[in-house]
């Protein structure tokens, strides 16, 4: 469908990737990585036509189409969204108009005439168009992705002026989407799409007829969307099958290999100076001496190119707070509307965030997770309810729009230093490095950074003198994904607290404890991590073991092994306050299902987060079943020797508790061992 032969591209000075062939094939599921300024972006515009090759050539097939989405920078206007996307279709709606005209002529015309016979084979062409692009059904298509990113049918008649840029980049992508060309070129379509957004638009690349290319920070979204993976790494273009989880290790495996070969080459290579050394002046080896000579100059020598280093940065540990950080108290948030009325955001949210938590907070756009977490960092006051803080908690919030404090006037590398006076400069300069700030940059004014760069740089001056309590809007924003790793390292081995909002699923998984979820101006509380979140929100066979795990289970991250309740109802009077929160919707809807060992749904593969869940839950399990088979066998042992009807009583009580947990956590275990020994076979 399309090919690159020899292909290069320079910029100025700059050599960006030269000798890349690549044939894309019309089931093309690829995905674009490489670090930044290799040229990722520049060669999706080469192959959507926008620029040019300096070297090589660029083949296409006759007749293919190709949709491009940049980053940013697109503006609409004029037209309504809905009219804006169902516009892609104004040549099918021109072809209906010629059908019309069509038909008059076949009503008025001689059959015989040649007229007639010209008139009826386009007609019937015209159909064929028609029924292939189901033209009945095109308001529906528009609607169903309009709604998929997230716009609301009260958006839909809005002017697209009146969005911001990007929702105006989410208008494109639907065109785009709509369009259907046969080779869809996509740069960081997820940038400004929620969660919710992102998961309907991997459903939908799922299912896509044609091809697409698509570069992304999100390893999740590449994970789940693409088949190969091409690396622009050293000016080369590498090609590796599979996802970007295969890469990474396929990548290791080839570092590896290179390695290998390269240190057995220069064995052999020492050794044949070696023997040249030694006896180039005896003429009786000369013969020996000449062939080596030879086979010397022959060697096509193996070069290990630099490899980016790794960076590993602890954040300076803060004082501890006390065990509860923050205890919300019927907190309600109201906003007063320009016609007069009042807008209920958040209406009597009870919790309470413990020491070592990390916790999620998700819910669709406009559900008010800004508004709850500008409310906990005191950035805005409550209409009632209360916050209360915990001894010693010291609240830090990062912005989405943090580069609004920055002093602009400072220079990065003095206003770091700064901030962290202990912290030797190689290290603060290293850690700016992985947040893309290299070479001079360090020395740049402030102000003179995009608001993008000055976002990165403010989350940089945050993990370098944080508080115990993190309050983190968007924290992952406008960064790549080995920045992306280095932030949820940090926070990963941080002994404080973090509260973050985040669009990025693998950077939930890999750090989120416990999830709180913004729906219908109440919260609901989910214990694990964002997967944990959708099994329990969409049921299967693990709903009812994970939830029975989390109420047997202590939180690793609490000093008591306790989570907090949830929304305002289900931390009412009369439930205890250190009970382990469980959605009544969800509890109940388990409740009527049995334990089954035979899936629900076909067996689909788990990333290795959520496997390595599964395998330590098991583990525990198998620790935790002898401990209460002994437990329940002193207790067997107390009832044999009777002292007291009370102390019966509770003896009694003791041990039929112990069973339940018991046969609780056997049914636990059996389906853990088939779902881990389904994912070996899957």
């Amino acid at each position: 469908m399309l090919q690159l032969s020899s292909a290069g591209k320079r910029f100025g000075q700059k050599l960006l990737f030269e000798d890349a062939n690549w044939l894309i094939t019309p089931d093309e599921r690829t995905g674009l990585v490489g670090g930044n300024g290799t040229g990722k972006s520049t060669l999706l515009k080469i192959l959507g036509g926008i620029e040019t090759l300096d070297y090589g050539q660029l083949t296409r097939v006759k007749g293919m189409t190709l949709g491009y989405l940049p980053q940013d920078g697109l503006a609409l206007r004029g037209k309504t969204v809905f009219a804006e996307c169902l516009s892609v279709f104004d040549h099918l709606h021109a072809l209906e108009r010629e059908a019309e005209d069509l038909t008059h002529t076949l009503s008025t015309a001689d059959p015989k005439s040649k007229e007639y016979a010209a008139a009826a084979e386009r007609y019937s062409d015209i159909a064929d168009q028609l029924h292939v692009h189901d033209i009945y059904t095109l308001d529906a298509q528009v609607g169903a992705v309009l709604g998929g990113l997230g716009f609301s049918k009260e958006d839909w008649e809005r002017k697209t002026e009146e969005f911001s840029g990007g929702w105006q980049m989410r208008i494109a992508l639907a065109k785009l989407l709509l369009q259907k060309p046969s080779l869809l070129l996509l740069d960081e379509p997820t940038n400004h799409l929620d969660l919710e957004s992102r998961n309907w638009l991997e459903n939908y690349l799922h299912d896509y007829p044609n091809a697409y290319i698509l570069i992304s920070h999100d390893r999740y979204f590449l994970d789940v969307t693409v088949n190969k993976t091409i690396e622009l790494w050293n000016k080369r273009m590498h090609v590796y099958h599979g996802n970007y989880e295969k890469y990474v290790v396929q990548k290791e495996e080839r570092r590896t290999q290179l390695m290998n070969a390269y240190k057995n080459q220069r064995d052999r290579i020492e050794a044949l100076e070696a023997f040249i050394n030694r006896f180039r002046y005896q003429a009786t080896k000369a013969k020996q001496v000449q062939s080596r000579i030879k086979e010397l100059e022959k060697i096509e020598r193996i070069e290990v190119p630099e490899e980016e280093a790794t960076i590993h940065f602890s954040i300076p540990q803060p004082p501890a707070s006390g065990r509860t950080v923050i205890e919300v108290q019927n907190l309600t948030k109201v906003y007063p509307m320009p016609d007069g009325g009042e807008k209920l955001i958040l209406d009597k949210l009870n919790f309470t965030i413990e020491r070592g938590d990390r916790i999620a907070l998700v819910g669709a756009n406009g559900a008010g997770k800004s508004t709850l977490i500008r409310l906990l960092s005191q950035q805005e006051e409550p209409t009632s309810g209360q916050i209360k803080l915990g001894h010693n908690a010291l609240v830090d919030f990062f912005a989405q729009d943090q580069y609004k404090v920055l002093d602009p006037n400072a220079g990065m590398l003095d206003d770091i230093s700064a901030a962290s006076p202990k912290v030797p400069v190689v290290e603060l300069r290293s850690l700016l490095g992985c947040f893309m700030f290299s070479g001079d940059d360090v020395f740049k004014k402030l102000g003179v950074l995009s608001g993008g760069e000055r976002n990165r740089y403010a989350m940089a001056k945050m993990l370098v003198s944080p508080s115990n309590m993190l309050l983190l809007d968007e924290p992952t924003n406008h960064l790549d994904l080995r920045a992306k790793d280095v932030l949820l390292d940090a926070i990963r081995n941080f002994t404080g607290t973090v509260l973050f909002v985040s669009h990025d699923r693998y950077f939930i998984d890999g750090l989120a404890t416990r999830v709180f979820e913004v729906e219908d101006r109440r919260l609901h509380i989910y214990p694990g991590n964002y997967e944990d979140y959708l099994w329990r929100k969409q049921g299967g066979p693990e709903k009812v073991t994970e939830q029975i795990t989390n109420s047997l289970t202590p939180s690793p991250k609490s000093s008591t092994g306790t989570t907090t309740s949830g929304s305002a109802e289900d931390a009412g009077a009369g439930k205890d306050a250190g009970a382990p929160y469980i959605d009544s919707d969800v509890w109940a809807s388990s409740e009527a299902r049995p334990l089954s060992s035979e899936p629900a749904t076909p067996i689909k593969r788990l990333n290795p987060i959520k496997l390595k869940q599964l395998e330590d839950r098991l583990r525990h399990a198998e620790e935790e079943i002898p401990r209460l088979e002994s437990a329940i066998s002193a207790v067997e042992a107390r009832l044999g020797n009777f002292t007291s009807a009370e102390q019966s009583q509770k003896d009694a009580a003791e041990l039929e508790s112990l069973r339940t947990k018991r046969t609780t956590l056997l049914a636990e275990w059996e389906e853990l061992s088939l779902t881990l020994e389904e994912q070996q076979t899957a």
